[in-house]
């Protein structure tokens, strides 16, 4: 029994009790002016349907009404972009005033037949129920007074499920929104997968500097290089803060420009940081680095890091030999150092297989491994 009463507390069913009421009001008025002409506001519904913002609205109406608690009601909220769309709608139109018309009439008349069949218990039954016009009082009218209002109660609820499954079939998104759903859900993974590449690069380049120069420090016992060596983590600190906050913009304001972004032009603070820790850098930049496109230039920049964080934390204080050219419609970028310690197995860390990912989405190529004695990040960035 509780069971079977469940839907009455349920906020659903009465808000879709109202979706089905609200097109009635619009056809009372029409009858109350033109009662001998009923057909004319469903005629009226082909022209309306076909209007591209009406799909909008009807699929506002079904969130808010029909599903009120779910997050993901499946209800396209934007205007009709094909023909295919706009007969849906119609279709959906003609049959929510359906729905619509037959819900008005139980909800007027079965209550009236259950009041009429009380009244038959004791005394004639009111004018208002042809079928008991001619009835004579009898008690076991009584018994038959529940039946309409069981009749009531699951109309109502039925209606409302039913309207509920065709909505979503006429309402749902078309292939073409369910693709364009699609690909901004995956431009999203694809944003938040940059997001931890944008932290692991920063912090990771900043914790890795601040460890060797503090150890740098410590093992120096020179007051004037300790202080070089604090300058030097203050600085790269402050730089990771920096970084950080563009990267949790992203987060704050999806509609943030990514220029702000550090990029190859900012490539000196990376060198200098690098050799305040005590790397022998011999960098070489050649080539028109500011022709070289925006998102180009910022996974350059980010390769370039990541490539240096990995010689510090691996090899420590060696020298390192960078060489980045625009020759040829393509971004050349070298890493190499001497190899200090045994060749990491495969798997360990995220930094070198972050590199060759960020080439990839480029349509570019990364090598990392030993060369000649050398560790070497070889990367290559098509500017198209």
């Amino acid at each position: 029994m509780a069971r079977f009463l469940r839907p009455l507390l349920r906020g659903t069913t009465y808000t879709r009790f109202l979706h089905l009421w609200v097109p009635m009001l619009i056809v009372s008025v029409w009858l109350w002016v033109q009662p001998s002409m009923p057909w004319v506001p469903a005629l009226l519904l082909v022209p309306v349907g076909l209007i591209a913002s009406v799909r909008r609205g009807e699929g506002v109406q079904a969130r808010l009404l029909l599903t009120p608690a779910e997050r993901e009601p499946g209800f396209s909220v934007a205007p009709s972009a094909t023909w295919r769309d706009r007969l849906r709608t119609v279709l959906w139109l003609e049959a929510r005033m359906l729905l619509s018309g037959v819900t008005a009439f139980a909800t007027v008349w079965l209550p009236v037949l259950a009041v009429s069949l009380a009244q038959l218990v004791s005394g004639p039954a009111p004018d208002d129920v042809p079928v008991l016009r001619d009835a004579s009082p009898h008690w076991a009218y009584g018994l038959l007074v529940p039946l309409p209002l069981l009749a009531f109660y699951g109309l109502v609820v039925g209606m409302g499920t039913l309207s509920t499954a065709l909505a979503h079939r006429l309402l749902g998104p078309s292939p073409a929104e369910r693709l364009a759903a699609l690909e901004e859900r995956t431009e999203q993974l694809l944003e938040r997968t940059r997001i931890a590449r944008e932290l692991h690069d920063s912090i990771g380049h900043a914790l890795t500097v601040a460890v060797v120069q503090a150890g740098a420090a410590r093992a120096a016992g020179d007051p004037a290089f300790t202080d070089r060596a604090l300058e030097a983590i203050e600085e790269t600190g402050r730089a990771a803060l920096e970084d950080l906050e563009r990267v949790l913009g992203v987060l704050r304001e999806s509609e943030r420009p990514v220029s702000s972004r550090p990029t190859l032009a900012d490539a000196d603070r990376l060198l200098e940081s690098a050799r305040v820790s005590g790397a022998k850098v011999d960098a070489e930049l050649t080539g028109p680095l500011e022709t070289v496109p925006g998102p180009v230039s910022r996974e350059g920049y980010r390769i370039l890091q990541e490539s240096l964080t990995n010689v510090l934390r691996h090899a420590g204080a060696v020298p390192v030999r960078i060489r980045v050219a625009v020759a040829d419609g393509t971004l050349g970028l070298e890493v190499r150092n001497p190899l200090t310690a045994p060749i990491p197995g495969p798997g360990r860390g995220s930094g070198l297989r972050g590199i060759r990912e960020r080439a990839a989405l480029l349509g570019g190529r990364a090598r990392t491994g030993p060369d000649e004695g050398d560790w070497q990040v070889h990367v290559e960035l098509p500017l198209r």
